[in-house]
């Protein structure tokens, strides 16, 4: 009897280890204002979703979640292929949004005026006071271009792109092509 248990139990050992290697695999979500992920290593604009709005999402959800639905302390206006998002307290200008290009999400963009919102290693890199500073947080951008104006730090094999403009700083998250 002894001998037949042992094959049942490799085979439970190695479905066990097959199913926690497949999660393990897959790359934990990222949704900016709740999860402090602060590996830069781990970050794909795949998995970085606003208020659960993911690149790739039909306009109908993200209408739905950002417009339809109350965010607490948010202001949504759609404008053109934008949804833009202002804080209700200082509405100077969008602190976030998505932009909406043949019927699903295809941007997603912070700013600073997000910084308060904003978990993990977005809230350093959007309080940033030099493109160097942001470079110490992400690691070296794949290309860029800088001048006396601010830096453009493209980060393309993660899906986004850093534009720092002294006090202004913008991120853009954008699937990979």
């Amino acid at each position: 009897m002894k001998g037949k248990q042992w094959p049942i139990l490799l085979a439970l050992v190695g479905l066990s280890v097959l199913v926690g290697t497949a999660g393990l695999a897959g790359a934990e979500p990222y949704e900016l204002s709740k999860n402090d992920v602060m590996d830069p290593k781990l970050l794909k604009s795949a998995d970085i979703s606003l208020f659960g709005v993911k690149l790739g999402d039909p306009e109908s959800k993200a209408v739905d979640i950002l417009v339809n639905e109350k965010i607490p302390g948010i202001k949504a206006e759609q404008e053109a292929t934008f949804i833009l998002l202002l804080d209700q307290r200082k509405p100077t200008g969008p602190m976030a949004g998505v932009r909406l290009m043949d019927g699903k999400v295809n941007l997603i963009f912070i700013n600073n005026r997000f910084a308060y919102k904003v978990r993990g290693i977005f809230r350093s890199v959007l309080n940033s006071e030099s493109p160097d500073d942001i470079r110490k947080l992400l690691g070296k951008e794949d290309y860029g271009d800088e001048n006396v104006m601010g830096a453009l730090l493209n980060y393309e094999k993660q899906g986004f792109l850093v534009n720092y403009l002294g006090k202004d700083v913008n991120i853009e998250f954008e699937l990979p092509h």
